[in-house]
């Protein structure tokens, strides 16, 4: 395995990539050099209670430390992101800084898009009880900054994405959640491996494979390029060797979670989300589910069905995990990787059957079809495939 640097800064989409052990200490200097000087943090109350994590935020905030709002949670409810511009109004704060996990990095980015949007919350609620969908804010030019400081491995810190629940399915007039979104790409991703270590084991684990998914999506997108690719499989590369380490109850060695936290990066740059991603929405628009959970079960079913219809990239895929392709079949390459996937995925302790997730209904799966069959990220699907509701159906029937 290539080792990786101890330091390094990358500018990728206007945003600031700086990765090292201790960056954190920079982010006052940083807000600084650009005359923001008032900071809300935007976390879960679990983040807000670690002091290990929360010293050294606080601390490399310095004095530019404005206040802390604590109400996100992972149901990533359109409430959180209002009260949090509720917060940075009282505080005075121009910049908004986004600590944990993808529901909090989520909630800051669209705290800063809807500041600006000049809707309130009534007003989408109205919206989305009228039409069934709310229409997406206009960010504006004033719209405050925002800064990431990721401590899982969801992949959601290099994103200009994130949506918010204005309607649960109970009350929506299309029994489905009704959902919002603006495009907030963070102005600096602070990747720090200390703070991550902070992050209990089983957090990181549950997060894990959301990571791992955007690495395998890439390579097979049909519109996948040499540089995506190299990004997508280097990334995996160093994902399956460090994950089963950083999650294990002894912990892991400063090196393992170094490799782990720029993997993540790596596979964030230029990705594709497709199939796996569109399975994951299906199950949002039916239920409160966490994401990792549906793409750490489907994604060897998934695969399987890829591999069984189109070529799907198995080699460079299968690069990604370790294994050598020469002189294999295709099939036996194919089914390599969904073994690979599959023994990651149990590494890290993640479910491995839709049954055993508490959210989920057997007499939902044809609905659930339906809805991926008709997700955007299906545009994405490897070339040569043309998936139907009751392919979808059947790999989700597998998966149960």
């Amino acid at each position: 395995m290539l080792p990786v640097a101890e330091a390094f800064e990358y500018d990728y989409r206007s945003c600031d990539l700086l990765y090292g052990r201790g960056c954190v200490d920079r982010l006052g200097d940083y807000l600084a050099a650009r005359n923001l000087d008032r900071a809300l943090v935007v976390c879960g109350s679990n983040v807000a209670a670690n002091d290990d994590l929360m010293d050294s935020v606080e601390a490399g905030l310095g004095d530019r430390l404005a206040g802390v709002f604590d109400g996100t949670t992972p149901e990533k409810q359109a409430e959180a992101a209002f009260d949090a511009i509720d917060a940075m109004r009282e505080t005075d704060a121009d910049v908004l800084v986004g600590v944990g996990g993808g529901s909090s990095l989520d909630v800051a980015r669209q705290a800063s898009v809807f500041a600006s949007d000049g809707r309130s919350l009534a007003d989408l609620r109205e919206e989305a009880r009228e039409d069934g969908e709310v229409s997406a804010p206009d960010p504006g030019d004033d719209r405050p900054p925002v800064v990431v400081v990721p401590t899982t491995f969801a992949g959601a810190d290099v994103s200009s994405g994130g949506s918010l629940e204005v309607l649960p399915a109970v009350e929506s007039p299309t029994d489905q959640p009704v959902i919002v979104g603006g495009s907030a790409m963070p102005v600096a991703d602070f990747a720090d491996p200390d703070l991550f270590e902070t992050t209990p084991a089983g957090a990181l684990a549950g997060s894990a494979m959301n990571g791992v998914d955007k690495g395998i999506e890439t390579p097979y997108a049909r519109d996948a390029d040499p540089v995506s690719d190299a990004t997508a499989v280097h990334g995996l590369r160093l994902l399956t060797d460090a994950l089963p380490r950083v999650v294990t109850d002894e912990r892991s060695t400063a090196e393992a979670m170094d490799l782990a936290v720029v993997g993540s990066l790596l596979v964030q740059l230029d990705r594709k989300v497709s199939v796996v991603h569109a399975f994951g929405h299906g199950f949002a628009r039916r239920y409160n589910v966490q994401q990792g959970a549906v793409h750490a079960v489907v994604v060897p079913h998934v695969l399987r069905y890829l591999f069984s219809e189109v070529d799907a990239s198995r080699d460079l895929l299968a690069e990604g995990f370790g294994l050598d392709p020469s002189g294999r079949s295709d099939e036996e390459v194919a089914e390599a990787v969904v073994e690979a996937v599959a023994e990651l995925r149990d590494a890290l302790g993640a479910p491995s059957r839709l049954r055993d997730l508490p959210e989920t209904r057997e007499e939902d799966v044809p609905a659930i079809a339906e809805f991926v069959v008709d997700d955007h990220p299906m545009e994405r699907a490897p070339a040569g495939l043309d998936a139907s509701a009751a392919d979808i159906e059947a790999v989700l029937r597998e998966a149960w």
